[in-house]
């Protein structure tokens, strides 16, 4: 399979799958305990349908949305995610530039593999910082601090990984970082040579964000020790409205799953919540992101912009969550398997192939623009 072959999410999980080692491929791939709730994710869609309208004129769409006081010409942007260059050697620097061509919002993960200054000097798209609260607070607020410094406009804080999932894919290959794989994992490299040749032939790998901070080479560190023995999980609601006010600009909370935590985050001054589990791989067994979306815009859609993300893998996905009021939809597996495919010329095929189903999509539904999509658009099954 070529990438001229992938017209799909699915596609290019299946070249991914053959260029990557099997414990890279399964880091991005897997998710947490039994993996219900990652499956769970996308199934959701299924319990809705969309209701089209015809005859209305559908000669242009407009695709743009204004969240965190951006203007994205997609309502779809690239999620924070760590690790890339892991998954291709150009890493969030591809991604950066793929979201800049489309026009959209891009995210850098605090266990990004290319620093925000780099990203921040390279493109002009808005940029996303996302955080991890760790328990050396001064750490927290010299990260925020370099993130203001550097022209970041989003912050993004990750709510819901105080402590690592239980992600037994990640177990059974010994994946970590830096990499100390068991007997199983190295054979999976070398059935790989052209990742390893790629790996060692350009810069080494590093986490920017934190290697003025956090030693990850002193003996291999899994991501799940990570968040286990570096993130404070005691962080409470008073400790996050201080880095709202700190930060006195775009904040949202991602990992929002309740009602009640959506309106907390109100009260303490955030201006977004992300809906997310996590992609599944955090608290097994949890509702799918697409379940809790109307119950948390009932509640907070007309104070705070509303995202959501996990188990987007169509543009029929993202009408329907636009449709029961989320204001942009975030992606992350749909452009790491095409970044791990090929580089920024796949996640710019996976971007492009997004825009068109969803221009293809609008018009199918009778609708020229996104604030037009609404819960009308949509049947629940019984």
């Amino acid at each position: 399979m070529r990438l001229k072959d992938c017209h799909n999410f699915h596609d290019f999980r299946i070249l991914a799958k053959k260029r990557l080692p099997s414990p890279i491929f399964n880091y991005i791939d897997g998710g947490s305990d039994d993996e219900s709730t990652y499956r769970r994710n996308t199934a959701a869609f299924e319990t809705c349908d969309l209701v089209p309208s015809v005859l209305t004129g559908v000669k242009d769409v407009d695709l743009s949305v204004t969240v965190m006081g951006q203007k994205l010409d997609l309502p779809v942007y690239c999620s924070p995610t760590a690790l890339q260059r892991l998954f291709h050697h150009d890493g969030e620097r591809a991604v950066a530039n793929a979201a800049e061509k489309y026009g959209t919002m891009f995210g850098v993960s605090s266990l990004g593999t290319v620093s925000m200054e780099e990203i921040a000097k390279q493109t002009t798209t808005p940029q996303v910082y996302q955080f991890y609260f760790h328990k050396d607070r001064e750490l927290n607020r010299a990260m925020m601090q370099r993130a203001k410094d550097s022209g970041v406009q989003v912050m993004m804080l990750t709510v819901d990984s105080i402590t690592g999932g239980n992600r037994e894919r990640d177990l059974r290959t010994g994946f970590s970082i830096p990499f100390k794989l068991n007997l199983k994992g190295m054979l999976q490299f070398v059935l790989k040579p052209m990742w390893g040749i790629n790996y060692v032939t350009h810069e080494p790998f590093s986490l920017p964000q934190l290697d003025k901070h956090v030693d990850m080479g002193n003996g291999a560190t899994s991501i799940g020790d990570y968040f286990t023995n570096m993130l404070d999980p005691s962080m409470n609601w008073d400790d996050v409205a201080e880095m709202v006010k700190f930060w006195d600009g775009q904040f949202c909370l991602k990992g929002i799953m309740s009602r009640e935590d959506a309106r907390k985050a109100v009260e303490i001054g955030c201006t977004g919540v992300v809906i997310s589990n996590h992609g599944g791989r955090q608290l097994d067994g949890s509702r799918s992101s697409f379940d809790q979306l109307a119950e948390i815009v009932d509640e907070v859609g007309d104070e705070i912009d509303v995202i959501f993300d996990s188990g987007v893998q169509r543009g029929t996905h993202v009408l329907k969550a636009l449709s029961l009021g989320a204001k942009a939809v975030g992606i992350g597996r749909m452009y790491l398997y095409p970044l791990a495919a090929a580089g920024q010329p796949g996640v710019e095929r996976a971007l492009g192939l997004m825009k068109a189903e969803l221009e293809r999509d609008m018009k199918l539904m009778g609708k020229t623009s996104i604030d037009q999509l609404n819960r009308e658009n949509l049947r629940f099954r019984s």
